[in-house]
């Protein structure tokens, strides 16, 4: 296991979309740190991808994280894995970061494959556990038991934001601070 350094470190958001969000039963949790984590990466500097599973039927990313990501990079995929839309590996192995800090909809189905798939291609995978979601609780625990047990790093909004920090002294410590409050 491994602490996140920001400097190794790009964001995917895995289609945390319109009519996604509204079918997951931790709906309210799930945007609110999907947004905090949007927002730290803004201020940080971190890349961030972000996907979109069939956005004509499926509605587009929530206006939270468009907002605060006005850089990041999109990919539309029909794929579950979301690394079988070849530009999103292309644009990882270009980044040169060999930590992704995972977190979307849903965590059994696409997060959890496209993890599985991250982990195969030898990135470290720190999944933010309370920015993930599912219909199903049952579903969303056994994905995240399945991939502790293959390597993924399951931690928390205020562990990640943290760990990025490193301390008290980081220069965006009080805003990060303050999105958490």
């Amino acid at each position: 296991m491994t602490i996140l350094n920001k400097d190794n470190s790009l964001i995917l958001i895995i289609d945390i979309q319109e009519k996604l969000l509204n079918a997951v039963f931790n709906t309210d949790s799930l945007e609110r740190n999907s947004s905090i984590i949007a927002k730290a990466a803004s201020l940080l500097e971190i890349p961030v991808c972000i996907t979109e599973q069939y956005p004509k039927g499926l509605g587009y990313t929530i206006t939270k994280i468009k907002e605060a990501l006005p850089l990041a990079s999109y990919y539309e995929k029909t794929a579950f894995n979301a690394l079988e839309n070849q530009d999103l590996p292309d644009k990882l192995k270009t980044s040169n970061k060999k930590q992704i800090i995972l977190l979307g909809i849903e965590t059994h189905i696409c997060v959890h494959q496209t993890a599985y798939s991250l982990i195969e291609n030898g990135y470290e995978v720190h999944l933010v556990k309370d920015a993930c979601g599912s219909r199903s609780l049952d579903e969303y625990m056994n994905a995240l038991k399945l991939m502790r047990d293959y390597g993924v790093q399951i931690k928390t909004t205020e562990m990640v934001l943290f760990e990025l920090l490193r301390g008290a002294k980081n220069p965006n410590f009080k805003e990060i601070q303050a999105l958490i409050k």
